[in-house]
Formats: structure tokens, sequence, C-alpha cells
């Protein structure tokens, strides 16, 4: 307990010596502690002020770029999906699409339709597989299902419909041709 009290008492007597090792010069160079720790209502205004006006700048320069990207109309190239033309009817294939960092799945129904969409689930983005037992997309995290028709949700936690992904048929190839985020959302 003693040292505690001595340990208090030797850094409280370090103020004191500060001030008498700077007392010499005091006049020299007038600074009173007291008021270090002081901020005047100016100070504090134009920090206030600087702080608002940067944080305006930012904002604007955010949604100036959002308007500019939202003019810009995404081109999409015209892409062969290997192996479309042999996949058997109620069956899959994972393709990529318009990138290779962006992974899809192509479904042929048991009708003989074909159908892709994004492969990344709408809620965390795990990856939907094709559930050949319930002609559904589905995804494993959660349990949420996918209409293979129509990408919109059947149930589960995921907020909207997966992304669509247009596809033509030439010649017996399959091709990607476009790729549309969804915009439907789920109401359950």
């Amino acid at each position: 307990m003693n040292d505690l009290k001595n340990t208090i008492n030797r850094v409280l007597s370090d103020e004191a010596d500060v001030r008498d090792a700077t007392a010499p010069f005091q006049a020299d160079f007038p600074y009173d502690r007291d008021e270090e720790a002081q901020v005047t209502r100016r100070e504090f205004c134009n920090f206030l002020g600087f702080t608002s006006a940067a944080l305006f700048l930012g904002a604007g320069g955010f949604a100036a770029k959002a308007a500019i990207d939202a003019r810009k109309s995404e081109s999409f190239v015209a892409a062969p999906i290997d192996g479309a033309g042999e996949l058997a009817p109620n069956s899959s294939l994972n393709f990529t699409y318009p990138a290779e960092e962006d992974s899809a799945i192509l479904v042929r129904a048991s009708d003989g339709t074909y159908h892709a969409y994004g492969q990344k689930c709408t809620h965390l983005s795990c990856p939907v597989y094709y559930s050949r037992d319930h002609q559904r997309l589905e995804c494993p995290c959660h349990e949420g299902a996918f209409d293979v028709a129509s990408g919109n949700v059947l149930y589960g936690p995921p907020p909207r419909a997966l992304d669509a992904i247009e596809i033509e048929v030439r010649g017996g190839q399959v091709f990607a041709v476009s790729r549309k985020a969804s915009t439907d959302n789920h109401a359950s």
C-alpha cells in the first residue's frame, strides 16, 4: 500500500518539477499550461465547419460518381458456354460470365429448356446448385431455394431473385449474351 502511495506522490510531484524547470524561461516563452486544454468557441466552430464541408464534398463526389456510372450502359459480349450442347435434360453446368470471376450456372430443365443465372445466392453470396430431385436451385448455407424457370425466390432468407443471364441457342450452340441484376424483392 505504501508503494502505491509513494508512486502516486512521485507522479504528482513530477508536475511541480516541470514547472520549476521551465520557470526561468517563462518570460521568453509565455505559456500557461492551464490554457492548453481550452478550446475557444471560434476554434470549435472552425473545426465543425471544415469537417462538415469535407464530409459534404466527399458525399457529393460519391453521388456524382454513382450518377456517371448509372449513365454508362454495360456492354456484354456473347460467349459460348462449353459443354452446354451435350447437357442432358434435368441437369446443370457451371460456367463463368461475363468475366472469369463471375460464376454462373446453366440449367437444362426436364422439358429441355435452358435457363442461366449468376451462381451467388442473393442472401450472403453462397454458391447455389441445381437439385435434380426437386428441380430447383438451392442454397446450402441458409436453406434458400429459387425457381429454375424464373430465378425467383421460392423460400428462405434471400431478399431477391437470382441475377439472370440471357442465353441464346444458335445452331445447337448455347451462348450467354447478357447479365441483369434482379430487382424483384422477396415479399415473405
